[in-house]
């Protein structure tokens, strides 16, 4: 058995793993939203009026790269 700080410290680890697989998780289905709104724009689907979306999924996607510099 540990001390209290490397239980506390073990359990930090893990949750932090944790966040990060999420935040790794996250960022694929911002990717994928991203090339799904830039093909339909290519294919005439979106007007260029419309890109607010698009730079919504930017947004999110740059926040969650922000704890990875």
């Amino acid at each position: 058995m540990g001390t209290q700080d490397e239980i506390l410290l073990k359990h930090e680890l893990e949750v932090m793993a944790g966040i990060l697989e999420s935040k790794a998780q996250y960022r694929k289905i911002v990717k994928a939203g991203i090339a799904k709104w830039v093909k339909d724009f290519q294919d005439g689907r979106i007007e260029i009026k419309t890109v607010d979306d698009l730079k919504k999924l930017i947004e999110i996607d740059i926040e969650l790269q922000k704890d990875e510099l």
